[in-house]
């Protein structure tokens, strides 16, 4: 296959791969044509890429696309998921809507920005102080119901399968589970109900690379979000995610019928 990427990090190692750089997109517009896939474009460069060269691109337009925003996440969860997605006003951040929702919410509750990543941007709003500093940082009000856990799990999907899964522990801050904020990772089993509901989620939307993360509630998973771009500390050393964005590829580009449409034979009369 000929692969070009906009990642060195996350594509090292894979065969027949030409890196480039963002700013390349303008200067190599013939090589990305003739590519059969793009790897890691930065989300500015997805339009271009789809729509202006017919480029294929990995992750899928859909990973892209939903895991860009908290808020459209959220509303896709709704969608195809409700009785696994936790309660979730969304609002526009007026004075009518910062009241209304501090009204709604039983506390404590959880607030976000709907753009960001590695546990910022999140608030546990325990006081009226707390919901103002978050109401002066955001675009959009989007809260949530606080489930009672300690710990939640990620989930790693690529292409159409779960490559590792496995629990994060409360950060001794309390409250985060991340581990980009303290979080701990329990390599404990993780129940199939949780892995089941993350490769349902990402099968259902399109979704081929993504960290999910998914809290566990008497048994019943509850879906947080997932990250398109997962950092590594919980993934195991080796070649696991590399091999299965290879395998990935390479199946995405068989033809369905390697042999092409059987012939039909004139029938005698």
């Amino acid at each position: 296959m000929n692969l070009v990427s906009f990642d060195i990090f996350r594509t090292l190692g894979l065969p027949g791969i030409t890196v480039l750089k963002p700013d390349d997109l303008f200067r190599q517009k013939d090589l990305l044509r003739q590519a059969d896939w793009v790897l890691f474009p930065e989300y500015w460069q997805l339009n271009a890429l789809v729509f202006g060269l017919n480029c294929r691109v990995f992750p899928s337009e859909a990973s892209y696309r939903i895991g860009h925003d908290k808020v459209e996440m959220t509303r896709a969860f709704q969608v195809v998921a409700p009785e696994h997605t936790p309660w979730t006003p969304i609002e526009a951040n007026t004075a009518d809507g910062r009241e209304r929702l501090w009204q709604l919410m039983s506390l404590p509750f959880v607030a976000k920005l709907p753009k960001a990543s590695m546990g910022e941007g999140v608030w546990l709003i325990e006081s009226r102080q707390d919901w103002q500093r978050y109401c002066e940082r955001t675009p959009v009000l989007y809260v949530q119901e606080y489930l009672p856990i300690d710990r939640d799990v990620r989930v790693v999907v690529i292409g159409d399968r779960v490559v590792t899964a496995y629990w994060r522990t409360q950060s001794d801050r309390g409250f985060y589970n991340n581990v980009a904020k303290g979080g701990q990772i329990d390599r404990s089993p993780v129940p199939a109900v949780v892995t089941n509901l993350a490769l349902r989620l990402a099968r259902t939307l399109g979704v081929d690379h993504a960290g999910f993360d998914i809290a566990l509630v008497d048994n019943h998973p509850y879906v947080l979000e997932f990250n398109r771009l997962f950092g590594n500390q919980g993934l195991a050393q080796g070649s696991a995610i590399r091999d299965a964005i290879l395998d990935y590829l390479v199946s995405k580009s068989e033809p369905d019928d390697p042999d092409g449409p059987v012939p039909v034979l004139p029938v005698a009369v």
